[in-house]
This record gives C-alpha cells, structure tokens and sequence, in this order.
C-alpha cells in the first residue's frame, strides 16, 4: 500500500523554501515546472477536442435558398465570401476594396488571427458580381469591402446577425455561424482529395508538424487546385 501523498499546499512550502533565494517571478516558476515534468516523466493531460458541426449540402442550399430569396444583394456577397475564401468573421470586416486582386482573384488578408498576414483565393466565376459591388461602394466613398448604410464597417456582431437571420428564415435547427460556412468550405476541399498542404496557405491555420515542411508552400500552386475545382461547389 503506498503512502498517502503530502497535500499540495504543505509541498509548495517546502519547494518555497529552496525557490525563495532565487527571487523567481513568474517565467521562472513556469520553466521550473517544465523542467520538472520532463525530470518526473509527467503528461500534461488534455482534453479531446470536440469536433465542430459541419453543415451538410442540403443544409447548406437550404440556407442559400433563403438567402437569395431574400434579394439583399450585399447580404447574398458576404455570406458567399465567408463562404468562398474561409475567411473568418473578425477578417472579413476588415477587408478593405484596395486588398482586393480582381486580376488574381486573390483577397489579402492583412493582421488574421495570430497578426498574420496571408492571401485567400475566390473563385474566378465570383470576380465580376464582386468588382461591381466594389466599384458601386467605392463610389459612395467606402473604404471596407462590406460598410453599412451609415458609411460605417461592419462589425463581428453585425455579420453574425445578418447569418442568424437567414438561417431562421430558412427554418434550420442550428444556426449558420461564419464559423461554420469556413468548417464547410475546408471539409469540401478534403472531400474533393486536395491535400492538406495545399489548403494550409490559406486557411490560417496554424502548420500541424507533419505539414511544416510546405509551409511556404506558393499560393499559386494552392490556388490552382482550388480553382480546378471550384466549379463543382454546390453554391
């Protein structure tokens, strides 16, 4: 039978004691407990990610189908941006008309999570309708790829209510988040066989080990694939 343990907070006394001459502050303390884990052969233990809701086709054209239905011409080009680029809310409605290539068909995104800067392709059938709701709001004096009717951005909120609205107008059990439309997007172009390290330049995800080797991997090449297929995108 093994010995009871001492409790934690009598054991951080005694470890006080030999730390206390060393003046620690909080860094300090952190690499100590690392190097002790290591030392002690210790896991840090972690919680199974849940994996996130995907819509499926027919959810997807369902919501799309009330969208169009609706005819609100700037709603209909932000869901199908989000949709299109996998372009996060917070990215979204800091795109600005000058950070779109029409000629590329490319969208910089400037300052995404993580204050990275990257490039999200389009599909080349969408660079008309959105060159001409660029040049439409660029006449009015916007700035923002997407600006409300008091000349103003959009915010994070503000999108997220526009694709709550729709997705109750089009009947659905669980809303349509931006998140959402991004998980489907990227779960498409799996579907479709194109390679994580293709996906990886413009999706903004953080490299995964096994991928780090194609990190600089050229958008071109990501975005050709991305184009070969896109034609078959249900939306």
């Amino acid at each position: 039978m093994t010995a009871s343990r001492t409790s934690a907070k009598r054991k951080a006394k005694e470890l006080a004691k030999y730390l206390r001459t060393e003046r620690p502050d909080y860094d300090y303390l952190k690499n100590v407990f690392r190097h002790l884990r290591e030392e002690l052969e210790i896991e840090i233990s972690r919680m199974p990610k849940k994996l996130p809701y995907v819509p499926t086709q027919d959810e997807l054209r369902r919501y799309y189908d009330a969208v169009w239905h609706a005819k609100n011409f700037q709603d209909m080009l932000i869901v199908k941006t989000l949709l299109y680029t996998g372009a996060r809310v917070s990215e979204l409605v800091n795109i600005r008309i000058r950070d779109v290539d029409f000629e590329q068909c490319q969208i910089r995104i400037l300052q995404g999570k993580g204050k990275k800067d990257r490039v999200v392709p389009f599909p080349p059938g969408f660079k008309e309708t959105l060159a001409m709701h660029a040049e439409t709001v660029k006449r009015k004096g916007a700035v923002y790829l997407f600006e409300s009717s008091w000349k103003k951005k959009y915010t994070d909120r503000g999108v997220r209510k526009i694709l709550q609205k729709y997705s109750a107008l089009a009947g659905m059990e669980s809303s349509i988040s931006p998140h959402k439309l991004r998980h489907f997007l990227f779960t498409w172009l799996k579907k479709q066989g194109i390679d994580d390290a293709l996906i990886q330049p413009y999706s903004g995800h953080a490299s995964r080990q096994s991928l780090e080797i194609y990190s600089k991997l050229a958008i071109p090449e990501a975005q050709e694939e991305y184009n070969r297929i896109m034609h078959e995108f249900p939306i």
